[in-house]
């Protein structure tokens, strides 16, 4: 894959519960804006690709509308922040009337190709309550979270249950039955035909199987 596999950020980020640590470029931006007073952020450079962090561990990278027009120069960042490995990235994508014809593409990269997590959003407006959400759910007792229980797909589902509705011969009941069984899209990507018939049966065990095969 000719994407560059530098670090996303250099050292580690202690960011304490109910803080954001944001990229300085967001500084007077709507998101700067309506994240303050209902979370503390503390914008600072050094971030790298990363644009917002949660927690030590979690953190967002926005594309924008204008970065989807612009070609696939952001993939690079995507890479970088997927080769980070202590890091969990969430992937926030605005989704417009301009972008729209864009956005099965990046979907599909991020979410099948990359197996990370894809939030499509409005503006930067419904990012920031987004982003508000999930600081005040990583305060919360992990064993109670949504946001990091593997077996819950809370904020996966906008995407995810959408992309694997995409699968030839997959609607809505198979793809909650596979979501249910593998739990998550690199699960199912490397699923063997044997335990793909266990979910959906023998015939189409073999297209799923077929489809992510020649994807790799």
């Amino acid at each position: 894959m000719p994407y560059e596999t530098t670090p996303a950020c250099a050292g580690a980020v202690n960011v304490p519960y109910g803080h954001v640590f944001g990229s300085e470029k967001w500084k007077g931006s709507r998101i700067a804006q309506e994240l303050q007073g209902k979370v503390k952020l503390i914008l600072e450079d050094g971030l790298g690709v990363v644009d917002f962090h949660l927690s030590n561990r979690s953190c967002i990278l926005y594309v924008s509308e204008a970065d989807m027009v612009a070609g696939n120069g952001f993939k690079r960042r995507l890479v970088q922040l997927r080769n980070v490995r202590n890091l969990q990235g969430i992937i926030i994508v605005e989704k417009t009337q301009i972008s729209d014809q864009y956005f099965p593409a990046v979907q599909k990269f991020v979410v099948l190709e990359l197996g990370m997590t894809l939030i499509p959003v409005a503006n930067q407006g419904e990012a920031a309550q987004f982003i508000i959400q999930l600081v005040h759910e990583l305060s919360k007792d992990r064993a109670s979270n949504p946001f990091l229980n593997n077996r819950s797909h809370t904020i996966l589902e906008p995407s995810l249950f959408q992309t694997v509705q995409q699968i030839p011969g997959v609607g809505k009941t198979k793809a909650l039955l596979l979501l249910k069984q593998f739990g998550n899209i690199h699960k199912l990507c490397n699923a063997s035909i044997p335990e793909l018939e266990e979910v959906v049966g023998c015939t189409l065990a073999q297209q799923i199987h077929t489809f992510f095969t020649r994807m790799m």
